[in-house]
């Protein structure tokens, strides 16, 4: 029996997943084996010493200290993907909102006051300021071609946009998925001076802090729009307001209110509902839900931020003779943990090992059943953080 802590509201489509018989799932469990949990803030968080492992139900990971989970053996798991479909058709509405200038439009109708001559009146004299552009013929330029990035740029193609992408570590899987129109810029300085509109799909890190800056701004093609559904930090907000101000920019639309954003005009910031649909939700939990049930029942490590990807098809006989370790990404670890499997007379139908920076993750079915002696043999290997039989 495995016991999973939820340390948010979870869809129940995801906590059907995991079966009553092999999981207590509890948002009140002192000793949990699991995390499940969505926007919650981890980084003061008492981390168990039970825990073997987190479960994110949505992509981002900056509310989790995933470092600091990897130096403890626990991998990460997220959903990418799961709710792109969602942030997407967001990241387009907030093409639209800029474009007709929708959100102040709204706020003036609601202002209207008087008979039905007098609100006609002030509709005709008021609504030239409202004057927006269209799509075709304008240049997108979208920086980040993951799940979301990839789909934001084939519906912008569909509207008859222009479209020209960034991504240096753009998968195959993406390449193939994104319309071969889309052009390639060599840097996010290229994509920003040939852009009309720019829309940002990159996690927050490091890297990406403020990658849309006064600087880059001022690049860009006069009155131009900038897009942010992907996490606040990407873009400055203060460069983003100067910009506005001083009408080199025509508008921000982004999933997260600030101070520094509120009651601004070109502004529209939304209340962090990029993936706040019924589905995007429930592809979430599934998704994490069926990663967590395939680490702690096979061993197999899918969509972790901080471990490896790892998958052993399961051999017919051998169900039973799994063995899982966590290591150090050092020299001889695999020598050492096949040795003491030969030692104990136990011969390796499969074995993969793979590394991701410090921490490295072994993955081996065995003829035989694996004895109680052998699993401390191989935990007191220097270096070896987790063991466990499967």
């Amino acid at each position: 029996m495995f016991s999973i802590l939820t340390l948010n509201n979870i869809s129940p489509a995801g906590l059907e997943r995991l079966p009553p018989d092999l999981y207590q799932v509890s948002d009140d469990l002192a000793e949990p084996d699991a995390i499940l949990l969505r926007s919650f803030d981890m980084h003061s968080y008492p981390i168990p010493s039970s825990l073997k492992a987190i479960g994110r139900a949505g992509a981002g990971v900056n509310n989790i200290p995933y470092k600091a989970m990897a130096a403890r053996g626990i991998p990460v798991f997220n959903a990418p993907g799961a709710n792109a479909q969602a942030v997407m058709e967001l990241t387009i509405a907030g093409l639209l909102l800029a474009a007709r200038n929708i959100a102040s439009a709204i706020e003036f109708a609601r202002s209207l006051d008087g008979d039905d001559a007098a609100i006609t009146r002030l509709v005709e004299e008021g609504k030239k300021q409202f004057v927006g552009f269209e799509l075709p013929g304008r240049t997108l330029g979208v920086i980040g071609l993951g799940a979301v990035g990839v789909k934001v740029a084939n519906a912008a193609l569909r509207l008859g946009m222009r479209v020209v992408g960034h991504d240096p570590d753009i998968t195959v899987g993406r390449a193939w998925q994104l319309s071969s129109e889309v052009r390639q810029a060599d840097s996010v300085e290229d994509l920003l001076k040939n852009a009309d509109v720019v829309s940002v799909h990159v996690p927050l890190n490091d890297h990406t802090r403020d990658l849309i800056d006064s600087p880059g701004l001022s690049i860009m093609r006069p009155r131009g729009t900038v897009l942010n559904f992907s996490r606040q930090g990407i873009v400055n907000d203060e460069a983003i307001v100067a910009a506005i101000e001083s009408g080199q920019l025509h508008s921000y639309v982004c999933d997260f209110p600030s101070r520094c954003l509120a009651g601004r005009a070109g502004v529209i910031a939304l209340p962090h509902i990029g993936a706040s649909t019924h589905e995007a939700e429930d592809n979430c939990a599934v998704m994490v839900a069926d990663q967590l049930r395939d680490y702690f029942e096979e061993g197999n490590i899918r969509n972790s931020v901080n471990f490896p990807e790892v998958v052993i098809r399961r051999h017919e006989g051998h169900e039973g003779n799994r063995v899982s370790l966590v290591n150090a990404n050092v020299p001889n670890m695999l020598g050492q943990i096949s040795t003491t499997l030969a030692q104990a007379g136990l011969n390796i139908v499969d074995m993969l090992n793979k590394s991701r920076g410090e921490i490295a993750y072994t993955l081996a079915d065995v003829e035989d059943p694996i004895p109680p002696a052998v699993m401390a043999k191989l935990a007191a290997i220097e270096g070896v953080i987790f063991a466990r039989t499967l």
